[in-house]
């Protein structure tokens, strides 16, 4: 970076959640227990998919790549968020801020890509059941997912590289939790105007391919469902899509709340930006295993393991004990 090019700040100030100071200490332990669960649950599903034999399918494939990114996610904001809660500094370096920015828009836009891979190998399976296995190969999911990363990265680069060009005032806050695209480029006393039309263009078409896939995806099994109505197949389809249906509502919901819905910093963006980045990714492991027979079959054959490995332990232990007495 050219030094013209540099930030006349070298930190910015997080103005963080608006919670009354009494209250600190109870948001603290809701938000730690949030992300616990976030991490502890997405992680069972990436470990119950990696042990069972029968979750080695493209599904769950892709379901063990989105509850990585999911981690991944709410890892970019929640534990910032916590010392900051903790310590009552408001206060993140500027390398902190745009490395913040710039693994939450990679790990968001994954979420986005992932979902519409989902969705497709959705339809293959409902619209297409005979040809499934030869259409959805092994080749194609490592491609998809491989796409996905490559092309949320490719998105991520470029709009760090826009912003790290810009100067900065010296009001340094930022009206958020978190280090947001949009606030920073409010603070910004430089041009912003490429940035803007980059969001526009480039964001904008990225997001909406991959919303369009899930929407085309969806009308097209409606239709075929409609065109045979069968109760017994109404009720598989939805076991099928209802976990993927209900996720990505939360997602597309709360991400429109943040960044169309939103004017300013108040109450209301606040809990769409908390649903967004705290909520979402902590609901996901619950939607999938609550809801998915698969899962839940994996979960009772681990326990049943651990508790057989658990007895083959401790009857050596009784048997010894007795020999002694």
């Amino acid at each position: 970076m050219r030094p013209e090019n540099q930030s006349s700040v070298s930190q910015f100030l997080l103005l963080g959640l608006p919670i009354p100071p009494g209250q600190q200490g109870v948001f603290f332990t809701l938000f730690l227990g949030m992300y616990l669960t976030t991490v502890l649950g997405n992680l069972l599903i990436i470990l119950l998919i990696r042990l069972d034999s029968r979750l080695h399918t493209p599904m769950y494939f892709f379901l063990s790549h989105l509850a990585f990114s999911d981690i991944s996610l709410s890892s970019v904001i929640v534990p910032k968020m916590l010392i900051n809660m903790q310590t009552g500094q408001q206060s993140i370096s500027y390398v902190g801020c745009i490395t913040q920015l710039y693994f939450f828009i990679l790990f968001a836009g994954l979420d986005n890509f992932l979902l519409a891979v989902m969705a497709y190998d959705r339809y293959v399976a409902i619209c297409h059941p005979l040809h499934y296995t030869t259409i959805i190969r092994e080749g194609l999911c490592v491609l998809l997912v491989a796409g996905s990363w490559i092309l949320s990265c490719v998105h991520d680069l470029l709009h760090t590289l826009l912003l790290v060009r810009l100067s900065f005032s010296a009001d340094n806050t930022i009206p958020h939790f978190y280090c947001d695209l949009a606030a920073l480029l409010k603070l910004s006393c430089s041009d912003v105007s490429l940035n803007k039309l980059m969001i526009f263009t480039e964001a904008g078409m990225l997001f909406s391919l991959p919303f369009g896939v899930i929407l085309g995806s969806y009308i097209r099994i409606g239709t075929i469902m409609l065109r045979v109505p069968s109760a017994k197949r109404l009720f598989k389809t939805f076991s099928t899509c209802g976990s993927h249906l209900s996720v990505v509502s939360l997602y597309y919901g709360t991400a429109a709340g943040v960044y169309f819905f939103s004017s300013s910093w108040g109450s209301k963006d606040i809990i769409a930006s908390v649903m967004y980045t705290v909520v979402t990714p902590m609901l996901n492991p619950f939607i999938y295993s609550l809801r998915n027979r698969d899962i839940k079959q994996a979960l009772e054959m681990c326990v049943n393991r651990v508790k057989f490995f658990k007895q083959q332990t401790l009857n050596p232990l009784v048997a010894v004990r007795s020999i002694e007495r």
